[in-house]
């Protein structure tokens, strides 16, 4: 991160003797967007769930990492789920992209990798999606909440409730049977919720470890 610090110091200082235009506002929308995340995969590693680590293949990248949810409750819970997440140029007008790289069985997950989150939505008719507002934090907990309990058994834990609502995520973030991505496994679950976990199981032992 210093080392990142110090070249934006350096990209600002060479603004003036750029010649084209269309560079330079380029330029200006990345560096916009790298100073933004300086601040805030600060935020980020000072406030991360127990069961999220995140990593940085490239410390002059913060706009490229990954993060490792490790559920501790749940169906989920003993698997390691990987997600690569992006952030674009336009940053923070726009959410981040993240796709799950482990092959999972979730109702709000892909086998392929896309996810169902209402912060990462661009546009939203409910207000939930993403805003300017939000930041990486939102972000990775919103994806760690995807494998907390379920809405309705956390509705009736009050004592659990205040996280969810400060954090900027709603209670259709988290591990969400009644609106699907994935139908498949949602209908598997209201059909045969054994059958349902031994799968989530199978899927663990043979992608998740």
């Amino acid at each position: 991160m210093l080392t990142l610090a110090s070249k934006l110091k350096r990209d600002d200082g060479l603004k003036g003797s750029r010649t084209s235009a269309a560079s330079s506002d380029s330029t200006r929308r990345v560096s916009v967007r790298d100073k933004l995340l300086v601040k805030e995969v600060a935020e980020l590693e000072a406030n991360l769930p127990c069961t999220c680590k995140v990593h940085f293949p490239d410390p002059n990248k913060l706009h490229c990492f990954q993060l490792t949810v490790t559920p501790d409750e749940g169906y989920y819970q003993g698997g390691k789920f990987q997600f690569e997440t992006e952030v674009p140029d336009a940053y923070n007008m726009v959410p981040p992209k993240v796709k799950c790289l482990t092959r999972i069985w979730h109702p709000n997950i892909t086998e392929t990798g896309e996810i169902c989150l209402s912060l990462l939505r661009e546009h939203s008719i409910d207000g939930t999606g993403w805003a300017p507002t939000r930041t990486l934090k939102d972000v990775v907990w919103g994806l760690n909440s995807l494998f907390t309990a379920s809405s309705d058994s956390l509705r009736q834990q009050d004592n659990r409730l205040f996280p969810v609502f400060t954090l900027g995520f709603s209670f259709k973030d988290l591990l969400n049977f009644d609106d699907p991505l994935n139908i498949e496994a949602a209908e598997h679950h209201l059909r045969d919720k054994e059958d349902f976990r031994n799968k989530v199981d199978d899927y663990i032992k043979r992608y998740a470890r």
